[in-house]
């Protein structure tokens, strides 16, 4: 019998990670590829024995999966991995790596401004990362009827926040191609969709200067009086990735409790 398969890219924390317990709850096998560090490599493993206890086979591959040899070696393996009638039927799109430079600092305030490389860096993990793992997957015959495609946008996608411009920049290109995906997905029998999460404490949260002040207006602003949590987000992939929204395309969709619409 075959199995259905999570792929997430950025699995070892935050919206990743969330994810791929809830995928494997359900009965997913899980596929993760992430970057960690010594430091942070504990994260990743606790997550993935936390899928393992489901039951379900697990992969996690701590790799740079915005380095094109290295996607289109693991996009090889996880071809040979699956069985020939499996496919990745949830791929979620969870990179969170960027400059957070400013584009002019106030006269007389010291410090580095947002660079070419930097900006070309942020756009290419956080938006255009995405493209070239889809592009790879349809190849390989790895996304197909039924896949479901997600990526994490912003509201800084149409909000200006202080040196969130390089990620701004990255969100808007994200969503543009989740439409362009959309549609182009459309022939083979896929979704794409964005999610919008509220303001969530995760590691790429705590890496924004001010996220204090990102967190107390998130509490003021939210109906339900808290911050969105990972799983809020999880919860809502696993719906979505249900046969009944093949319809659902296109689209960036809020997950946050309502906080958008009250800000």
């Amino acid at each position: 019998m075959s199995r259905k398969w999570g792929l997430i890219l950025g699995g070892s924390s935050g919206f990743g990670a969330a994810t791929a317990e809830a995928l494997a709850a359900e009965g997913y096998g899980i596929l993760a590829v992430h970057l960690d560090r010594r430091s942070t490599r504990h994260r990743a493993e606790a997550c993935a024995e936390r899928c393992r206890a489901q039951g379900v086979p697990v992969h996690f591959f701590n790799e740079n999966a915005v380095d094109d040899e290295t996607r289109t070696a693991r996009v090889a393996a996880i071809r040979e991995l699956l069985g020939e009638d499996e496919q990745v039927d949830v791929l979620l799109h969870s990179l969170a790596f960027g400059s957070l430079e400013p584009y002019i600092r106030p006269p007389g305030e010291p410090g580095r401004t947002a660079t070419r490389k930097q900006l070309d860096m942020t756009t290419h993990v956080m938006a255009h990362s995405l493209v070239y793992w889809v592009q790879d997957l349809v190849a390989a015959g790895l996304i197909g009827q039924g896949s479901r495609v997600f990526a994490m946008a912003s509201s800084g996608d149409h909000l200006a926040f202080p040196s969130y411009g390089p990620v701004s920049a990255a969100k808007a290109a994200l969503n543009a191609h989740i439409r362009q995906l959309a549609l182009e997905l459309a022939p083979h029998g896929a979704t794409a969709n964005a999610l919008q999460a509220g303001v969530t404490r995760t590691p790429a949260l705590e890496k924004i200067p001010g996220n204090d002040v990102l967190v107390e207006k998130a509490l003021l602003r939210n109906p339900h009086r808290r911050l969105t949590e990972p799983e809020d987000v999880a919860a809502c992939v696993v719906a979505l990735a249900h046969p009944g929204t093949y319809w659902l395309s296109g689209n960036v969709l809020l997950v946050d409790g309502g906080e958008d619409a009250c800000g």
